[in-house]
């Protein structure tokens, strides 16, 4: 970060702090866009490993995907790599063909041969995201053999018996992207694929190219001219680590970023009336969370998993502090999405809480550990939390941390209760089942980090059952009813306490236009962007 932007931040800061007004600011260069956001969730730019929200927005605006869904159209999956594909008759191969002309950054061509070696990669390196794609039966032994380059373009094999439509969708995620295979192997060290290398570089084909990223500090991008769909108008895309939303709020207000993408309600309302600042809603697909680690002695008992359902203020906490940003949400597959279930039969009730923990034998009470990102609005939430689970005689201590601190620690299993965030990996509701409900192998040595079901040690064979049964369903009005079904068991016996849906609420300069965020943390891009 220059010395200028540190400055900017600091003063801010310590403005907001004392209340004095500060002067206004410049404004930021007319073809560079700049917000104000938190990136204290990255650790990686490889997609192959990216599995944070922030970076998958990022990475959204740097790669292409095999399969897309793009800002003028998000609710229509099309080609993003591919030109075409064809389905065999058994619904087990696909056939792509490539769209000609395109480039790479590096001005090298896009190929089949990348496409296929983006998606081997993704299952050689076996990291996070790689579920995605090792569901369909592809591993390191047999990857070579299942995705493969043909004379028209490349095919992929369906080993396990999935709905044609869902693997679709799963290639427009961006573990799929299509990454620059002569530029990342000619980094390679020790064979490790580039994987060192591709932490903090970018081999795309998409919008932008990552320039930097500082950790904690700033991201930025550049234009990519030859663009399949044109140059965008932003030459430059910069996104400034603000983590105090009253800081993003005097920096938009002083002119000094365009847009403040995690202010508070509070500080929301106070912006309004002014002329020079709109205010623009999305409905997201992000949902909040509370998880029990059932390996915890204290957390095993389904009883206890009903009883924190009934230690939530939802209510209480939708009509204060995360007002305009969040509804009461219960199950595990969003609101307004195809084969969503609106059911919310829970609310705070601390004596019914009380006698489930009489009947689990824990009438005492007990203290547990509630692991909890340090930002707004999950504070406020582990606070409330920790005063109702109070009056109900557990006693919790919040443990607050960096995104880039917990998520390991979550995946390691090592949490006894956590406050987290989900949004879905792709536009299918398989995307969440695979990962609230569906645990086939809960053992230590199974390493499905990025399942939440076995994030917690809890696996239900019935449950896990249903969730491959929907999966592979091709019939849509019983898929349909297997997913709904599968939320209503999910919902009255596990240890999720789902709580919240996100509605994010984005502040920008009024000569700023174009900005398009969708349902999903990884449907966000820059490139239509312009600036009045």
């Amino acid at each position: 970060m220059s010395y200028v932007f540190r400055k900017s931040i600091l003063a801010a800061t310590v403005l907001a702090t004392v209340g004095i007004a500060a002067p206004v600011a410049a404004e930021t260069p007319a073809n560079m866009l700049v917000m104000g956001m938190r990136l204290d969730d990255i650790i990686t730019m490889d997609p192959a490993e990216v599995f944070e929200l922030t970076t998958g927005e990022i990475s959204a605006n740097i790669y292409d995907r095999v399969m897309m869904f793009e800002p003028e159209d998000l609710s229509t999956l099309v080609c993003g790599v591919c030109e075409d594909y064809t389905i065999s008759e058994d619904g087990k191969t696909i056939d792509f063909t490539v769209r000609d002309g395109l480039t790479f950054h590096s001005g090298n061509p896009v190929r089949a041969e990348d496409v296929v070696w983006s998606l081997q990669r993704v299952i050689k390196l076996n990291k996070t995201p790689a579920f995605i794609l090792s569901q369909f039966g592809w591993t390191s032994e047999n990857v070579e053999e299942m995705i493969t380059v043909t004379d028209s373009g490349f095919r992929v094999h369906i080993v396990e018996d999935f709905s044609p439509g869902l693997v679709l969708n799963a290639l427009a995620a961006g573990v799929a992207s299509v990454v620059d295979r002569e530029l990342v192997m000619s980094n390679e060290v020790d064979g490790d694929l580039g994987y060192a290398w591709l932490k903090d570089k970018s081999a795309g084909s998409g919008a932008f190219r990552l320039v930097s990223w500082n950790a904690n500090e700033t991201v930025m991008l550049e234009a990519f001219e030859d663009y399949r769909h044109g140059a965008p108008a932003m030459k430059r895309v910069v996104g400034r680590h603000v983590p105090e939303p009253a800081a993003q709020r005097l920096l938009l207000e002083q002119g000094d970023i365009d847009m403040a993408r995690t202010l508070t309600p509070d500080q929301i309302a106070g912006l309004e009336g002014n002329e020079n600042i709109a205010i623009d809603f999305y409905p997201k697909a992000g949902l909040i969370y509370m998880a029990a680690n059932v390996s915890n002695e204290y957390l095993s008992n389904p009883k206890v998993w009903e009883a924190l359902h009934y230690l939530v203020d939802y209510k209480g906490m939708e009509e204060s502090f995360l007002t305009g940003q969040f509804i009461t949400h219960q199950t595990f597959w969003p609101t307004g999405m195809w084969s969503s279930v609106a059911s919310n039969p829970f609310s705070l009730d601390i004596d019914r809480a009380r006698g489930l923990l009489e009947e689990a034998g824990l009438g005492d009470g007990f203290s547990i550990e509630i692991d909890s990102l340090n930002t707004s609005p999950y504070m406020e939430i582990a606070q409330s939390l920790q005063q109702t689970l109070g009056e109900a005689g557990i006693t919790a201590e919040i443990v607050p941390q960096d995104g880039s601190a917990l998520w390991p620690k979550y995946r390691a299993r090592r949490h006894g209760l956590i406050l987290a965030r989900w949004s879905p990996d792709y536009v299918d509701p398989h995307s969440n089942a695979d990962s609230f409900a569906h645990n086939p192998d809960n053992s230590e040595e199974a390493q499905l980090t990025g399942v939440l079901a076995w994030r917690n040690a809890w696996a239900d064979e019935e449950i896990t059952a249903l969730a491959a049964a929907a999966r592979s369903e091709t019939d849509l009005d019983a898929r349909k009813t297997m997913y709904e079904e599968l939320q209503l068991k999910h919902q009255a016996n596990s240890p999720f306490v789902i709580m919240f849906q996100q509605n994010e609420q984005v502040a920008r300069r009024t000569n700023v236009e174009g900005f398009v965020s969708g349902s999903n943390f990884d449907l966000v891009f820059y490139r239509n962007v312009t600036k009045q």
